[in-house]
């Protein structure tokens, strides 16, 4: 069982054990026990100091494995049940029925800290003494502050030694393509990404943030031509991504009136060809009749079908020859990828201006990266090594002057065919995906590497992933550090796909900007907090982005959700406001106690025995817990859902009634019958917003003391 003593890196503090080996003994239990193959962490976690004395109590009645002691036990749902049950079954034992062992192990299970165990038919249920969990968890919380839960064993090359390398990981995430606005649909990448170097850096891991900007391809030579025929030096100067994203849909609306008598054409002939080719008919299931035969294809239709390409063919070659603007961008970016300085001018400032605006934009969302790179950094040089691999094992072939991979001859028929290198010997994104990959590996080293890659994207990341491991060493070991974090998309309010072309983004910054505003009008409404805030537009501001990204976390990552401005900034239900107000009135209760921490430290724990208060103590002695299941799931919602149930009991304190009285609050500070009382229950309550505190920056909120 890992122990270690005092601080370590990372900015996290654990209870030293010496502290927690005195608390024990006043607590009546003697020295915490420890096991071969048993991985706790009671210097930052009190329930495995109650998880080694139940293995240790469970063993000596039944000589079942430790390990398997420890991964049989869990929490339970409801309070009615226990805090912790074990399903006897599990401990995998021969010879004796489960529901006797249980009534055994219950009555030979001695431990200060605990009830005596009940046994329910095949399970032992666990009951902590509210006092002693109290003491545990309360100080744990006090003195850990705003490590309270994390723990950088985890991030260990050898998991239970601190003095082990630290793993290294890369996260790579937002990525958004330069000159087009930031929209609530990047938002998802970008603070899951966040979210997770937040995590992993919890956990002991040395994270890179990186940001792989889509700043290469031919829609540079569409937008040098719509800012050439629509643009503003001083609308640029001014704003210079909304004013690039009214360029970009301005010239791609032309674009599409133009190429729409070909893409008609195009249509046209796909319909015929699917007529010409219909797939095979499945084979009926049995007792069913067979699906009638397709008609049967006509010379006449055939004569159509010659028609119509003969036709597309030629609108498509007078479009080459005009040159059509889709024709014009792919012609400049081809003196782009030739390093021709007139075409790279526009681009380079267009990324500059791309990049510092993003900048402002991430500083909101509390978001900062380690590494700015993007498509047009990767070396040519690690591109043509990477096609000469691929041309060399076999793995590429010749298309009509096109160079195509068909994984299908791979051994992944699912993945298809991709395109690694134009016609006109451009390269797409899977090369420089290939080299960029190649170059982190070898820059970093890295442990672990994480793509925040949108759903639509998956078919991309897989047939990306299989390459580089067709491609053998060093490409395969680096890929099998890899790992694709997937997730759904943004809607609209209505529910639709938002798009840059069409120019159906919502703007993050304006959704923000609006958020803000309603915010600011809702803190107006109470002039006396109003006048005590310190800097009430920035405080406005925070809870406009605790608003949006809540919503963004309350489901799982990849579902779909709408965003939807009406329903993230309620102070109803479970929304970001809700969180913040309930931490801002723990720091106004804190205020007017007026009681120093030191004293808090020393408070008498055993004062807290109103259920509601038992029930929250018992909520903040899981958040270690939770925080080692989120580092399993690495889903923000895991985190999420915790806060908001800890907080409703957190609520529930401020009402609970005494037995005796029920006109009097039992768990108010204000009117608590004795200082002792106050500095308890305060002790709670400090606690409880610590956690709530923790889990929040967890996510990338920042949590308010005024509104």
């Amino acid at each position: 069982m890992a122990v270690a003593n005092g601080s370590h890196t990372n900015g996290s503090t654990s209870v030293d054990m010496d502290q927690i080996t005195s608390q024990l003994s006043q607590l009546g239990v003697s020295e915490l026990p420890s096991f071969p193959g048993v991985q706790l962490y009671p210097q930052y976690n009190p329930i495995d100091i109650y998880r080694a004395y139940i293995i240790e109590q469970v063993h000596k009645a039944t000589e079942a494995d430790p390990a398997i002691i420890n991964n049989a036990v869990a929490w339970t749902t409801d309070l009615k049940h226990g805090d912790l049950v074990l399903p006897v079954p599990a401990l995998r034992l021969k010879g004796q029925k489960p529901d006797e062992l249980a009534k055994d192990i219950a009555l030979k299970f001695d431990c200060p800290l605990l009830e005596k165990p009940v046994a329910e038919k095949a399970f032992v249920r666990f009951f902590f003494k509210p006092a002693p969990l109290a003491t545990l968890t309360l100080r744990y919380i006090l003195q850990q502050k705003d490590a309270y839960a994390f723990n950088p064993y985890l991030g260990r090359e050898e998991p239970g030694k601190l003095e082990s390398r630290q793993k290294k990981l890369i996260v790579e995430y937002s990525s958004p393509n330069i000159a087009k606005e930031f929209h609530t649909g990047h938002l998802r990448s970008t603070i899951i990404g966040g979210f997770l170097v937040k995590l992993y850096t919890a956990a002991g891991w040395d994270t890179t943030s990186m940001n792989y900007l889509g700043d290469w391809g031919k829609q540079y030579g569409m937008l040098s031509q719509g800012f050439e025929k629509y643009g503003s030096e001083e609308q640029l100067e001014g704003d210079p991504i909304k004013h690039l994203n009214e360029v970009y849909v301005k010239i791609n609306n032309d674009n599409s009136v133009e190429q729409k008598p070909a893409k008609q054409l195009a249509e046209r002939k796909d319909e015929l060809e699917k007529v010409k080719n219909p797939p095979k008919p499945k084979k009926p299931a049995k007792g069913q009749e067979a699906p009638p035969e397709p008609p049967k294809w006509t010379e006449e239709q055939e004569k159509d079908l010659q028609s119509v390409t003969a036709e597309l063919e030629k609108v498509q070659e007078e479009l080459v020859a005009k040159p059509s603007i889709d024709e014009k961008a792919r012609q400049f970016f081809k003196r782009m990828v030739d390093n021709d300085t007139d075409a790279l001018r526009n681009w380079e400032k267009f990324r500059n201006l791309s990049i510092e605006a993003y900048k402002k934009m991430y500083a909101r969302l509390n978001i900062a990266f380690d590494d700015y790179s993007g498509e047009s950094t990767v070396k040519v040089e690690d591109m043509d090594k990477a096609a000469s691999v691929l041309e060399q094992k076999n793995i590429s072939e010749d298309s009509k002057g096109a160079v195509i991979v068909d994984l299908a001859k791979q051994g992944a028929p699912k993945l298809g065919k991709t395109l690694v290198k134009k016609r006109d010997g451009t390269s797409l994104y899977l090369t420089r995906d290939i080299a960029a990959n190649y170059e982190r590996f070898e820059k970093y080293a890295f442990d672990k590497m994480i793509y925040v890659i949108a759903s639509q994207q998956d078919v991309h990341v897989a047939q990306f992933f299989k390459i580089l491991s067709l491609m053998g060493s060093p490409y395969k070991e680096a890929v099998e550090r890899c790992e694709h974090i997937t997730f759904g998309m943004v809607k609209d309010p209505k529910g639709q796909t938002m798009s840059t072309r069409k120019g159906t983004v919502v703007s993050l910054a304006d959704s923000l900007d609006s958020a803000k505003d309603f915010m600011h009008n809702v803190m107006r409404k109470n002039a006396d907090k109003y006048a005590q805030v310190e800097n009430p537009e920035a405080t406005a501001d925070t809870l406009a982005i605790s608003a949006i990204m809540v919503q963004d976390y309350s489901g799982k990552m990849v579902n779909n959700y709408s965003f939807d401005m009406d329903k993230m900034t309620s102070f109803e239900g479970d929304t970001g406001p809700y969180l913040q107000y309930s931490h801002a009135r723990v720091c106004s209760m804190e205020r007017k106690a007026g009681l120093p921490r030191a004293e808090l430290l020393t408070a008498d724990f055993s004062l807290i025995t109103a259920k509601e208060g038992v029930e929250l103590v018992r909520s903040l002695a899981q958040w270690p817990d939770v925080f080692l299941n989120t580092y399993r799931t690495r889903e923000p919602v895991t985190v999420l859902t915790y806060l908001f149930k800890m907080t409703h009991l957190l609520s529930s304190c401020y009402d609970a009634k005494d037995a005796g009285n029920r006109n009097a609050k039992t768990m108010s500070v204000m009117y608590a019958e004795s200082e002792e009382k106050k500095r308890a229950l305060m002790a709670l309550y400090v606690s409880a917003r610590q956690v709530l505190a923790n889990g929040m920056r967890l996510l990338g909120l920042t949590p308010v003391e005024r509104m």
